[in-house]
């Protein structure tokens, strides 16, 4: 129990401190002003835009993680929406999306990836061998997204717009801390320092800044400590099942091999079970039946990360993007959404995977 502790709770702690960091960032103003100087430099074209905004989506979920894209970024677009008076889908589904496929290349830019950064350890991979072996993988997942997206939403992405006025004034001060503090996050995950302890010195500063010149608004932040709480739960669970051999069939179900079809095999059945049950759990049941090779370790990521699009429960990211929507008063048809997730979760799996070498 002490191992799952130890996997798990950096996990839940990341979860629980890089939704405060956003929280307190989006009631400082961070998004709203973030949003307004991306529309002004897009040339007045939704497209130029929402290409500007899909790179920006990339990069935060590449080297700021899927779930800081979600909390982050969604709000980002929601505004773009707002003040140009576009269609909001096409930015939502672009955090959404990317968030997942796009959260490949490094141990970072996934939870899912963290946990399996201790097997590749085990193998004598570093982090340049999980570097140089998620990369083709990666970038296949997030141009499959990307032309998919700009194909279903293509008439919303016609046209031009105009920039409303910049919203209310903010606390300055307030502003100016939360944006620094946020632009801070990626360069000190890229450089290697624990993402738990990143996110909990983030929040912590945050919270202190939000004290200090907004103390009303404190009571306006809301962890989700229901899913941390399940989430530590649920692996708990799992590994005890392992260890108790109840698990033993499903290394047959998921296969041994490294071919091309093995490694489909592999990443279809990671992506099966993200949908069923959610995609850390999903790693945690399949990761002992891939931990012997790295290609079956990153197909396993490719499935539980770029296939968890259908089911909202699939991903805490979806969960967190639901949250953001809804704060935002954007209504998703959760029917449509799983349609969509399910077509771009077979092309960018298989594309992948594909890609894997």
């Amino acid at each position: 129990m002490s191992e799952v502790l130890h996997q798990v709770l950096p996990v839940a702690v990341f979860l629980l401190a890089i939704t405060v960091t956003a929280e307190v960032a989006q009631l400082a103003g961070v998004f709203d002003v973030a949003a307004h100087a991306m529309a002004r430099r897009a040339r007045h074209r939704v497209v130029l835009l929402w290409l500007t905004f899909a790179g920006l989506a990339v990069v935060s979920t590449i080297v700021l993680s899927l779930d800081t894209t979600a909390v982050l970024l969604t709000p980002v677009g929601l505004a773009i929406a707002r003040q140009t008076g576009i269609a909001p889908m096409p930015f939502a589904l672009t955090t959404l999306w990317i968030a997942n496929t796009g959260s490949l290349l490094l141990p970072v830019s996934n939870l899912t990836n963290l946990l399996a950064v201790h097997r590749f350890e085990n193998l004598g991979a570093g982090h340049g061998d999980y570097v140089r072996t998620a990369a083709l993988p990666a970038v296949t997942a997030i141009v499959a997204t990307l032309v998919l997206i700009a194909v279903l939403q293509r008439r919303a992405l016609r046209g031009t717009y105009a920039v409303d006025p910049p919203a209310d004034p903010h606390d300055r001060t307030l502003l100016v801390v939360a944006a620094v503090v946020c632009l801070a996050i990626g360069p000190l995950f890229a450089v290697g320092v624990e993402p738990a302890v990143v996110a909990l010195a983030s929040a912590g500063l945050l919270l202190a800044a939000l004290l200090w010149r907004a103390p009303s608004m404190v009571r306006e932040v809301r962890p989700p400590w229901l899913m941390a709480g399940a989430f530590v739960l649920v692996a708990g669970l799992l590994r005890v099942a392992q260890t108790e051999g109840l698990l033993d069939w499903l290394a047959p179900a998921v296969g041994t091999g490294t071919r091309p079809l093995d490694l489909l095999h592999l990443s279809g059945a990671s992506a099966v079970a993200a949908n069923l049950v959610n995609n850390l759990p999903a790693y945690l049941l399949v990761e002992p039946a891939a931990a012997h090779d790295v290609r079956r370790l990153v197909a396993t990521l490719v499935g539980v990360n770029a296939g968890a699009l259908v089911t909202p429960w699939a991903s805490l990211a979806t969960l967190l993007w639901l949250q953001r929507c809804r704060s935002a008063g954007l209504q998703v048809p959760l029917l449509r959404l799983a349609g969509w997730g399910a077509l771009c979760a077979v092309v960018c799996v298989t594309a992948a995977t594909l890609a894997i070498r």
